[in-house]
């Protein structure tokens, strides 16, 4: 379970005996994709750009430094969910430079790299010209393979940001154990070839090598057939993944890109895929896509794919 505080609390969840040593701790320099921040005290009005970035400041237990979020695209976690629902939604997609500014913030916390899309006027340099704050989720730094100590390393990051490390450490050191629980029960069998279904009709747009949906399957006790796709996200031809024989499917969920139902209705329809063993035994795994990113999800991500490779393991 996310960490949400530590310490005795006032209402909003703050640690009010923390509040001195916090300030005591800083100013704190981050440099984050190329850009170099000094933060002279916890940033206080906070603008989430994507679920992930949301969910992570929410499970540090940093509610009441945020004045806005955006673009969700997919269920929240349980235990997040009321927190997540008392922000306001700024917009169901990315929301326009002025938007945001009128929330006020002093620091904007993206989750993919269009949260700073130049060419919708909300790149970083427009936000420092501003007099506001940005950091931008590491996954999206143009780094060459994303693993799980990017997640942790991205968590020990925020909570120093925002003057909370030991919160952070607690939240990783959960993760770590959740992961550790799944990857033990599957030690030992033999890797199931997995093949990502993200998106797609004419091609498939699938994991790459490059993304952390490859360390998640690795961890899980499986293998993606596309993990020499040097990318994070690449489209790869039907033929492509019926010389692969994956054994199971996972599908990712979000919004916009049709329902799951959808997209097994769509690969059980198609006569060329008919002899995959993923498809010819309907052995699909579903995944939020904010499961699959670096963020505070990929650790359930992990169990839940475990679970779907090896069902066997944790009977």
């Amino acid at each position: 379970m996310p960490a949400t505080g530590c310490g005795a609390s006032d209402e909003s969840g703050v640690d009010a005996k923390a509040t001195v040593a916090v300030a005591a701790g800083f100013p704190v320099t981050v440099d984050n994709c190329g850009v170099r921040t000094t933060y002279d005290k916890p940033p206080s009005r906070v603008v989430t750009i994507h679920q992930h970035p949301a969910e992570l400041m929410l499970a540090l237990g940093l509610k009441d430094r945020m004045v806005g979020t955006a673009f969700p695209d997919s269920a929240v976690l349980p235990e997040l969910e009321k927190d997540y629902e008392s922000i306001p939604e700024l917009a169901e997609r990315e929301p326009s430079f002025e938007k945001i500014l009128d929330a006020g913030p002093d620091l904007v916390y993206g989750g993919y790299g269009s949260a700073f899309a130049e060419n919708e006027g909300r790149s970083r340099q427009a936000f420092a010209g501003a007099g506001i704050d940005t950091h931008l989720n590491r996954e999206y730094c143009g780094r060459k393979r994303v693993t799980m100590k990017d997640t942790y390393d991205e968590i020990r990051t925020v909570g120093k940001i925002f003057g909370v490390p030991d919160r952070a450490d607690a939240l990783v050191a959960g993760l770590k154990a959740r992961v550790g629980e799944a990857t033990t029960a599957v030690r030992g069998e033999p890797r199931v070839p997995v093949f990502v279904y993200d998106s797609g009709d004419k091609s498939a747009f699938t994991a790459g090598g490059k993304g952390l949906g490859t360390e998640l399957i690795r961890l899980a006790g499986g293998e993606n057939v596309f993990a020499d796709l040097d990318d994070v996200f690449g489209d790869v031809s039907w033929e492509q993944v019926v010389e692969r024989k994956p054994e199971v499917v996972a599908i990712y969920d979000y919004a916009g890109a049709g329902s799951v139902e959808e997209k097994k209705k769509f690969l059980l329809s198609q006569p060329a895929l008919a002899d995959v063993p993923a498809i010819r035994n309907k052995r699909f795994v579903v995944l939020p896509l904010t499961a699959t990113l670096v963020g505070i999800r990929s650790a359930y991500a992990v169990d839940d794919l475990a679970r779907g490779l090896h069902p066997e393991s944790f009977r």
